[in-house]
């Protein structure tokens, strides 16, 4: 858990005490929606709300020597401490290893872990089929002496380069092409040589899969996403189980100031109560999506982890206990693709994913991915499944015309 803290209004004493009585509550045979639900919560105290709201403040109150938790606003907030109560309790249900940091972003909560854990001469392992952002931080890495290579994340491949590693960065699924790869033989492999082991776990959400409990040494999302759901924030977070390496990520966090304001944290924390019905009507619809588009002409490449006939749905289940909102397919063209979306009438042509509204987009537009022209990236959200599907549907037929 992270360091504890006040509820906003309630007193370390009383943070300390919910942080117990919350591990318990994980520790238990808790369901995911309860956890959600409750993640973070202060305790209770007459007249004071549920959930505080967010603490706006550069400075504290600090007489005499600086003992308390709370010194500086780059530092510790206490709506982080609740917000990072709330992750920590659902990557990381009935840990008491795990501790959790908040970021302003996904990109920055991974500059944090690659940053802080490598030096000049080190090795990292990368996937080369990851977010698109991933280019730029090998070239940074490799401006700073660090040695980087890359392999697909289908097959394990990234097995093959690990000789000699520092550290193996996981993408699975992978975005956008939705392969998955054995976190658990990877992790294994990669502490047996001796490198730390960092899972991106945005797609999947820590609903999906929990990358500390196949053995990852960092778990690692953008809470833009599925996290928070509603496409209003930026957001990101890092949950590690070795102390030594979680107190350079949150010096890095310190010395970078990639700190999230209070009230991104506190949007996030209500949001995050809502993730269970959120992920099981997305993923749900998302198969229904993806369902009706197995036989549809000139729909090619279709990729859902949650298809049984999926390249990558074995290994998704054996790891994965919800299988996302993102639904993959190319069509023949870049033009057809581009009249696909247009037709769309309850898909906003977007970037980004996991929101309660459906996005999808040509990801080829943006350069980087390894896609073809036609390649359609589609975010499922919470709309009625049937008016989605049949929306998907009618924008395939007005787009073949």
């Amino acid at each position: 858990m992270s360091e504890s803290g006040t509820g906003g209004q309630g007193g370390s004493a009383g943070g300390t005490a919910r942080a117990s009585s919350d591990a318990a509550l994980a520790a238990a045979d808790a369901g995911d929606g309860t956890r959600a639900v409750r993640a973070g919560l202060p305790e209770p105290v007459k007249y004071e709300p549920t959930l505080p709201g967010p603490v706006f403040a550069a400075h504290f109150h600090l007489p005499g020597d600086p003992t308390g938790p709370y010194t500086y606003g780059r530092d510790e907030n206490p709506t982080w401490t609740l917000l990072e109560r709330a992750v920590g309790e659902l990557e990381a249900p009935g840990r008491d290893d795990a501790e959790t940091l908040v970021f302003a972003s996904g990109m920055a909560a991974t500059s944090a872990v690659l940053f802080s854990q490598l030096r000049a001469g080190d090795v990292c392992v990368l996937p080369d089929d990851g977010y698109q952002a991933l280019p730029l931080v090998r070239a940074q890495l490799e401006a700073f002496g660090i040695e980087v290579r890359t392999a697909p994340t289908r097959g394990d491949a990234q097995l093959d380069v690990l000789d000699g590693a520092k550290l193996l960065w996981i993408e699975t699924p992978s975005n956008p092409g939705l392969d998955v790869c054995d976190i658990r033989r990877l992790a294994d492999a990669a502490h047996a040589r001796g490198a730390l082991v960092a899972v991106d776990n945005t797609l999947a959400t820590p609903l999906g899969q929990r990358p500390l409990e196949l053995g990852a040494d960092f778990a690692v999302a953008s809470g833009t996403k599925q996290l928070t759901g509603h496409g209003d924030i930026l957001l990101g977070y890092v949950v590690g189980r070795d102390a030594e390496a979680m107190a350079a990520v949150r010096r890095w966090r310190k010395i970078a100031g990639a700190i999230p304001g209070p009230m991104e944290a506190w949007l996030a924390h209500r949001s995050i109560a809502t993730l269970q019905l959120r992920v099981d009507r997305q993923s749900t619809t998302a198969l229904a999506v993806a369902e009706a588009l197995r036989e549809r002409p000139g729909v090619t490449g279709l990729r859902y982890p949650g298809l049984p006939d999926d390249p990558a749905h074995k290994i998704a289940a054996q790891q994965m206990r919800r299988y996302g909102c993102v639904v993959s397919f190319t069509l023949p063209t870049r033009a057809r693709a581009d009249r696909f979306l247009d037709a769309l009438r309850l898909v906003d042509d977007a970037t980004s994913f996991g929101g309660v509204r459906s996005t999808a987009e040509r990801r080829g537009r943006w350069g980087g991915d390894a896609v073809p022209e036609g390649f359609i990236r589609l975010s499922v959200g919470a709309e009625d499944p049937e008016d989605l599907v049949a929306d998907v549907l009618r924008a395939l037929d007005m787009s073949a015309e």
